[in-house]
């Protein structure tokens, strides 16, 4: 059983290697946007989570805080003690932006840099906003990105849409293709039970999303030299967690199609503008209107991206990215085991 299960992955294999096509998207696509897509579309920015540090406060910096309070554009959260407890707060994510009154600098402002285009914008607002209710001299502190570079931002979000739309994409159209050929149902009255056929079809592409994974990686710390600064193992464990939820939703789809080209367009409506529009990829979900945050919830990649940008850029631990974890085990199970059972009832 061993060697028919090991025989379907190897034909699964060199079927895909002879596509020359199927090699340019797997292997082609990644460099090219890895290279390429530098700049993400910015947008006018709301609801920035702000904190002010209190312990040097001069009475009269009120009237910014109170200007920046009024602004459409900042939210202010809560007040702390210190910048240290600010920079905590920008760390675990509760908060966007630190405003901080010294006597002897003036203001500074602590502003998350990891999506170096919305820390301009943050940056450009806020300095306007208090500067006209201020005389001391402004200054800024970027945390994690002070060279603002795009790369911090769309390396994560690049890595997210990748192998969401080649795991996703390529299995539901592999599968489809053995349908529409009519080879399917050979290659489920074989010997190997029929879950076995489908796993052996998954397999290459789940290496592949690894060789892809592995091939962002370098070219991002090498090539675009952006630092990793979290853990390498717990990248590619959240990474291992992304790719099979995008695989079981590439067997759902091959589930519903009945041709390459329903899965392809379904794949396109179900992943592509999803990913791209509302992810986070190029705006950020606080800024979008309240219906399509919601819809924002169920896009996969938003947490993909959430977490690798606080893995990778930030440098924190696997706790705090619980909740982006949480979330991306519950979607898997719950996509795996739908895709099953209609894989079963299809085989009945």
């Amino acid at each position: 059983m061993n060697r028919q299960f090991l025989s379907f992955v190897i034909k699964e294999f060199r079927h895909i290697l002879r596509d020359k096509r199927t090699m340019l998207i797997l292997f082609g696509m990644p460099v090219v946007l890895m290279l390429l897509f530098g700049f993400a579309i910015t947008t006018d920015v709301k609801n920035v989570r702000t904190v002010v540090v209190t312990s040097q406060m001069p009475p009269q910096a009120q009237q910014a805080v109170d200007r920046l309070a009024a602004s459409e554009y900042f939210v202010i959260t809560q007040t702390v003690n210190t910048p240290q407890e600010a920079e905590r707060l920008i760390r675990s994510q509760k908060a966007d932006m630190a405003l901080v009154f010294d006597k002897a600098q003036g203001v500074q402002l602590i502003v998350d840099g990891s999506d170096p285009n919305m820390a301009q914008q943050w940056t450009a607002y806020a300095r306007q906003t208090i500067a006209a209710s201020h005389d001391s001299p402004i200054h800024t502190a970027l945390l994690y990105n002070p060279q603002m570079r795009s790369a911090y931002n769309f390396v994560p979000a690049i890595m997210g849409m990748l192998l969401m739309l080649i795991c996703a994409m390529m299995t539901s159209i592999s599968i489809v293709r053995e349908k529409e050929r009519g080879t399917m149902e050979v290659l489920l009255v074989s010997p190997v039970r029929p879950l076995m056929v489908i796993v052996a079809k998954a397999v290459p592409y789940l290496v592949l999303a690894f060789v892809i994974l592995v091939t962002i990686l370098l070219m991002a710390r090498f090539v675009l030299e952006v630092p990793l600064q979290g853990s390498l193992f717990w990248i590619v464990a959240v990474s291992t967690l992304y790719i099979l939820l995008a695989l079981s939703l590439g067997l759902l789809i091959s589930n519903v199609a009945q041709t390459q080209l329903v899965a392809l367009l379904l794949s396109a409506m179900v992943l592509l503008m999803p990913v791209v529009m509302l992810s986070g990829m190029l705006f950020p979900v606080e800024s979008m209107p309240q219906v399509l945050q919601w819809l924002s919830a169920v896009v996969p990649p938003r947490y993909y991206i959430q977490a690798m940008r606080k893995l990778m850029i930030m440098g924190v631990g696997i706790g705090d990215v619980a909740q982006e974890v949480a979330v991306l085990a519950g979607m898997t199970a719950v996509l795996l085991a739908i895709a099953l059972k209609k894989f079963k009832v299809r085989l009945e």
